[in-house]
C-alpha cells in the first residue's frame, strides 16, 4: 500500500510470541520479511516478546513485591519486546536487509497514562517515515508506548496486535498482516475441538465478540481499531505459509445461511457476588465505579429480583483481575450497605456467536439443549444482538465448546 506522504509501498506485519519465541523462530519470521523485501515493500514490522518472557519477568517481580509498582512494573515488562525487536533487526542487517529497531517511545507511540492498559492516543509517523527512507525495514517493539509524562507505559497483554493497527491506521494505509501460530480464525478452539474448521472471512462486529469472549488470536482493541480506521487485518500462520488465513473486514452484504460463525471460550474467569444490596437508584454506580477506578474491566452483570428492597448483583472479571476485584468489592460493603461478598475463580464461558442470531427463532433453544445433553449447568446467561454466553463450571468448558460446534454444525461448508 503507497503512503501519500512517501513514495514506496509499504507494508505492516506482526509476529506474536510463539512466531518468535527463541533465535531459531526469529531467523524463520526474517525469511518471510525478506520475502516482502525482495517485492519492494518496505516493512514496518512490530514485534512481540518471545514465547512466555512477559510472564517470566512477572514472576521476577512478584518475588520482589507482592504488589509491585504499576509504572515500575510497565518498565519492566517492555523491556521483553525489546529484546526481541532488537534480535530481529540485528539479524535482517546480518541477511544484508536495511533495518533499524525502535522501542515505543522512538517510534512515536503516545498513550494515556493508565499503567498496565494503556490506551493508543496518538502516533507520530515522523520519526518512521524518516526511518524508512533510509532503510528496508524498521522494527517496532509492540505492546508498549510513552504518556505525556514520557513514562513508558504498556497496552495490556495482546497489546501488540493493537500497536499493529494502530501503526497502519497511523501511516494511512489499507491493510494489516498478523502472524500467529493458527492458520487464521477459527469456528472454535482448534486445540480443543478437533473438528474446528478455519473461517476465510469475518466482519469486525463478529470478530469483536469472538476475541471479547475468548478467542485469542487477536486482541479486542485491535478489531476496534480497525472498524474505526476500515483497514483489512490478514491473519496468518507464521509456519505455515500455505494456509490461506483468514480476512477480518467490514461486514459482508450477504447474510450467511447458517448464522452461528463461531464457539468462543473462556477458562480463566472469576465470579464475585455482593449480596444483600440496598435496592435503590444509584447503587449500581456505588457498586462498578470504585471497580472502573482501579481499572478493573467488567464483563458479565446480573442483578437478582428484589426482596425486601435487598438484591443481589453478580459479575464477572478475568482471573487475573479476580482477587483485586475482589478487594475492591470487600472495601465497599459498609458504604453501600451490602452483607457480604462472595466469589470463585473455579467458572468458565462458552459463547456462540453469529450476526442476526438472536433475531431468529431456535438458536438459544439449540444451544440450552446441547448443553442440557451433556448435564452441563448454566450459571449465568448473557446475550447482545450476535451473541449469547453461558457462564458454566470450569472443568466443563472443553465438553461445552464441542457439544456446540456439533449442534450448530459447524464442520460442515
Amino acid at each position: 500500500m503507497l503512503n501519500k506522504n512517501i513514495n514506496f509501498p509499504i507494508t505492516v506485519i506482526k509476529f506474536g510470541g510463539s512466531s518468535v519465541a527463541d533465535a531459531d523462530k526469529i531467523k524463520n519470521i526474517a525469511k518471510i520479511i525478506k520475502i516482502k523485501t525482495e517485492a519492494r515493500l518496505k516493512a514496518v514490522v512490530i514485534v512481540s516478546a518471545m514465547g512466555r518472557s512477559t510472564n517470566k519477568l512477572i514472576e521476577l517481580s512478584k518475588e520482589m513485591s507482592e504488589d509491585p509498582n504499576a509504572r515500575e512494573l510497565d518498565v519492566l515488562l517492555s523491556t521483553g519486546e525489546l529484546v526481541t525487536s532488537t534480535l530481529l533487526s540485528m539479524h535482517l542487517n546480518h541477511l544484508n536487509i536495511k533495518t533499524i529497531s525502535l522501542n515505543g517511545i522512538q517510534a512515536g507511540i503516545r498513550t494515556d497514562d493508565k499503567y498496565g492498559r494503556a490506551k493508543i492516543a496518538d502516533i507520530d509517523t515522523t520519526r518512521i517515515n524518516r526511518e524508512l527512507k533510509n532503510n528496508d525495514v524498521v522494527v517496532v517493539a509492540g505492546f508498549q508506548g510513552f504518556s505525556d509524562r514520557n513514562d513508558v507505559t504498556t497496552l495490556g497483554r495482546g497489546g501488540s496486535d493493537t500497536t499493529a493497527v494502530a501503526m497502519a491506521a497511523a501511516l494511512k494505509l489499507k491493510n494489516c498482516e498478523i502472524y500467529t501460530d493458527v492458520s487464521g480464525v477459527y469456528t472454535a478452539d482448534p486445540r480443543l475441538c478437533e473438528r474446528a474448521k478455519p473461517i476465510e472471512r469475518i466482519g469486525y462486529e463478529e470478530m469483536l465478540e469472538l476475541a471479547i469472549t475468548g478467542a485469542k488470536v487477536l486482541h479486542p482493541r485491535s478489531i476496534e481499531v480497525a472498524s474505526f480506521n476500515n483497514i483489512d487485518i490478514l491473519v496468518k500462520n507464521t509456519f505455515d505459509p500455505k494456509a490461506k488465513g483468514t480476512i477480518i473486514q467490514s461486514e459482508s452484504k450477504m447474510e450467511n445461511i447458517n448464522k452461528v460463525r463461531g464457539i468462543a471460550h473462556q477458562e480463566k474467569i472469576g465470579k464475585i457476588t455482593i449480596k444483600g444490596i440496598p435496592d435503590k437508584p444509584g447503587i449500581a454506580s456505588s457498586v462498578f465505579k470504585p471497580l472502573s477506578k482501579e481499572n478493573i474491566p467488567v464483563d458479565t452483570i446480573v442483578q437478582n429480583s428484589s426482596s425486601n428492597n435487598l438484591t443481589d448483583v453478580t459479575f464477572t472479571v478475568t482471573t487475573e483481575d479476580y482477587q483485586k476485584a475482589k478487594i475492591v468489592a470487600g472495601s465497599m460493603i459498609k458504604k453501600i450497605g451490602a452483607s457480604e461478598v462472595t466469589g470463585t475463580d473455579d467458572i468458565g464461558s462458552v459463547s456462540v456467536i453469529g450476526t442476526g442470531m438472536t433475531s431468529t427463532p431456535g438458536y438459544a433453544a439449540t444451544m440450552f439443549e446441547a448443553l442440557s445433553k451433556e448435564n452441563i449447568n448454566i450459571e449465568i446467561i448473557s446475550t447482545s444482538e450476535i451473541r449469547i454466553t453461558c457462564v458454566i463450571k470450569k472443568i466443563r468448558v472443553n465438553d461445552a465448546v464441542n457439544a456446540l460446534h456439533n449442534a450448530f454444525k459447524l464442520d460442515i461448508e
